[in-house]
């Protein structure tokens, strides 16, 4: 922790970012994990939204704002100019960098998923991570693919007609997974296990070619929890098992916590407003925590725990 403390923060104070918001948390801790340089490569997304408000910018380290769509691509393009100023020898200094690509949800599952397993697929040593904050939140809190079923949105509004998204978020760490890269991880700002996420980055940033963290990040203004709960609510979605904690190495699944008592899937939807509407709907709660319950069992298998 000493030695943590003396680290340069990548992230400033004085962003826009929401009251209780976790993206800052996760941004910290990332690039705190590194033992070297980065440069930051930053989709359009919350975080860039609220951290580089022109002619200001909170952020301590060199970044490059891209499109939705391409910040993979762009990243794998700045890796290769990296990598050819350097076999010159035209660099300024002989360090080593680190190429950090970051997104959202709408930027990593949706919109930039092309772009995203080309650079896996190329084997572009970049390290990855997606900020899953479960919507497009900062341009009014629509559906994305990462979005849970159920959840209220503004583009699956709750009502007589609808309960919400009809489809089963999409698994994107099993996706990733079969690009077989050398390191994946999937972790959450949590203080059950407060060292997991820092700890996954560094295993990226070490790793031999490219990583990709999956991260979940709560959001109070989309989820509807105040911002004082950002990560107890992390925490819980961990102890449901609908988050889990886990990483593959060169291929090799392991759990990185599991919880001693694993807490119904109802505490997590009454923990949040996206979801008060279900909670008189038995059926639908049922079957979400089958639903958990088999990916759980289906986790454990793929980690040897069973």
């Amino acid at each position: 922790m000493k030695k943590l403390l003396q680290v340069q923060e990548a992230l400033t104070g004085g962003h826009r970012l929401c009251a209780g918001c976790s993206e800052s948390i996760i941004a910290k801790q990332v690039v705190m994990a590194s033992p070297r340089p980065v440069v930051a490569i930053l989709a359009t997304s919350c975080l860039e939204v609220a951290t580089t408000i022109y002619p200001y910018t909170a952020w301590m380290i060199p970044l490059l704002h891209v499109a939705f769509e391409n910040v993979d691509a762009v990243a794998s393009g700045v890796e290769a100019a990296y990598l050819a100023l350097k076999k010159q020898s035209t660099l300024p200094h002989n360090e080593d960098l680190e190429i950090l690509a970051l997104g959202g949800d709408g930027g990593t599952y949706d919109i930039g998923l092309q772009s995203l397993s080309g650079a896996l697929e190329r084997k572009a040593r970049i390290r990855r991570i997606c900020f899953c904050n479960e919507g497009y939140m900062n341009t009014g809190i629509q559906r994305s693919s990462a979005t849970p079923f159920g959840a209220h949105t503004t583009t699956t509004p709750r009502g007589n007609a609808s309960f919400g998204k009809i489809e089963w978020r999409k698994d994107l760490t099993g996706i990733v997974a079969a690009h077989h890269i050398p390191y994946i991880g999937q972790a959450a700002p949590v203080t059950l296990k407060p060292h997991d996420l820092r700890i996954k980055a560094a295993k990226g940033f070490e790793a031999d070619g490219p990583a990709f963290l999956n991260v979940l990040a709560p959001c109070s203004r989309g989820w509807g929890f105040e911002p004082k709960d950002t990560i107890a609510i992390a925490n819980l979605a961990v102890e449901t098992c609908y988050w889990p904690l886990f990483e593959i190495v060169e291929g090799k699944w392991n759990l990185t916590y599991e919880p001693k008592i694993k807490k119904p899937i109802r505490d997590w939807l009454a923990a949040q407003k996206r979801f008060e509407h279900l909670l008189t709907d038995e059926p639908l709660i049922e079957y979400i925590q089958k639903r958990i319950d088999e990916e759980w069992e289906a986790l454990l298998k793929k980690c040897d725990r069973k």
